[in-house]
């Protein structure tokens, strides 16, 4: 928590209550079915709270984005950026169901009305979103594939519309076919070991017809 007050120190006593009551709610949860590993929920403010906090470094969310979370598992990048961009709505979809119910729970529990849960594929999601969102679900080129129809025609922040794709380690193969790809390094934003090969992907699409 002191780390998300340290980079985001403009945000509220709404959203610094609902930063914290993640703790609660994951442990809670976690206890009932296995969402996130023992040893990564020990850590939960760092390996999963700050780190999909880390697309915030890299684009401001507007009012009124409307932002696709694909394998959102628990909630995972979606829950702490609707936290953090109540204007922006989001929609997060996993393929087990039983992840998302965890998902529409804490939203509920948060009071998040900018949080939409799905279990649904995302090739079958209906409508067109400025950003897609994901944390290392797949290699990027299967991702594109399911996503990219469903990119809105006109932009409105200085990031082209397309992916943010939380992923690490060495991409230069995973991108090769992607040559306007952008790699951004957490470890520029955050100093924390775990972020040292951790990284923000944008991926510009072009709208489809």
């Amino acid at each position: 928590m002191e780390e998300i007050l340290i980079q985001f120190p403009d945000i509220t006593p709404t959203q610094i209550g609902q930063f914290e009551q993640l703790e609660y709610l994951y442990n809670d949860w976690n206890s009932k079915i296995n969402l996130i590993s023992r040893k990564d929920i020990d850590e939960l403010y760092t390996k999963h709270v700050l780190h999909s906090l880390a697309i915030a470094k890299i684009q401001n969310f507007k009012a009124g984005t409307y932002v696709l979370d694909v394998g959102t598992g628990g909630g995972f990048p979606g829950i702490p950026l609707a936290i953090l961009f109540p204007e922006t709505r989001f929609y997060l979809i996993d393929v087990i169901l039983k992840k998302i119910n965890v998902v529409k729970a804490v939203a509920e529990s948060l009071q998040l009305k900018n949080v939409k849960a799905e279990q649904i594929r995302a090739e079958n999601v209906k409508g067109d979103f400025d950003f897609i969102i994901s944390r290392a679900v797949t290699n990027m080129p299967d991702f594109v594939s399911w996503i990219k129809d469903k990119i809105k025609k006109t932009n409105k922040h200085d990031l082209k519309n397309g992916i943010l794709y939380l992923k690490g380690g060495d991409l230069t193969e995973e991108l090769k076919d992607f040559p306007k790809a952008v790699e951004y390094n957490i470890s520029d934003f955050f100093k924390n070991d775990f972020f040292e090969t951790k990284k923000v992907v944008h991926v510009p699409l072009k709208f489809k017809v």
